[in-house]
């Protein structure tokens, strides 16, 4: 049987209308508010409480978190939609391919910068600059004495170029975190208002689960009060 939705007024079949007496108290206190003249036998179409969930959790926040960036609408619009948040992790392939010449070359420079074949290959190095201007062979004249100014210029170099493009790397690196801790905010943010959402749902199921179990008492009750009119007309029958 069709009823008519107090927020809407659309006709809802049973399975989407939902009683208002089963709301939860703050929920039903907020649809009186935008709402007056809600009685309490009345009924709302799912999508009509999906959309004065998201009105009221959009009004609520601001008390409960501050004030409502664009990423508690975001999850706002999820509940409303039944859309998902959770995203696949980063395909680190993927995310080289779109990032430019300058970010995939800074990538690897600091990845083998920090990496043992770095360090030993440099160890390497300098052995064999300081062993080969030690042993004169360089056209018999030492190409960078001791104690090695020339040496200390190269590694001066390096690390003043080295030092701005691990920097560059680590950027990319914070703002990838930024977002994935972003990311995680916005799915336990979601996840919290869900579990409020389906203690709503519990709550409406145990209303409906015991108006029917009430309505099977009754019509057991009537069934045996039958009976028993019947036994004792059998009774008194000459």
């Amino acid at each position: 049987m069709a009823k008519t939705c107090a927020i809407s007024g659309n006709l809802v079949d049973d399975l989407e209308a939902v009683p208002v007496v089963s709301l939860r108290p703050s929920l039903l206190a907020y649809l009186r508010r935008k709402h007056p003249g809600v009685a309490d036998g009345d009924i709302v179409s799912r999508t009509s409480l999906d959309n004065l969930r998201a009105e009221y959790i959009e009004e609520s926040l601001p008390n409960e978190i501050g004030e409502v960036t664009d990423s508690e609408r975001e999850v706002i619009e999820s509940l409303r939609n039944h859309e998902l948040l959770a995203e696949r992790p980063n395909d680190e392939e993927a995310e080289a391919r779109a990032a430019s010449f300058g970010d995939r070359l800074a990538d690897r420079i600091a990845s083998f910068g920090g990496s043992w074949t770095f360090i030993l290959s440099f160890i390497t190095f300098l052995g064999l600059w300081v062993l080969a201007n030690c042993l004169h062979l360089y056209h018999g004249s030492d190409a960078d004495p001791y104690p090695f100014i020339f040496l200390n210029l190269l590694l001066s170099c390096i690390a003043a170029l080295q030092a701005p493009v691990i920097m560059m790397s680590q950027n990319r690196g914070e703002a990838r975190d930024r977002r994935n801790a972003m990311r995680d905010y916005q799915i336990n943010l979601k996840a919290e208002l869900e579990i409020r959402h389906l203690h709503e749902k519990m709550d409406h199921l145990l209303v409906h689960q015991s108006e029917r179990l009430l309505e099977i008492q009754q019509f057991q009750t009537e069934l045996l009060q039958r009976l028993v009119k019947k036994a004792d007309a059998g009774d008194h029958h000459p």
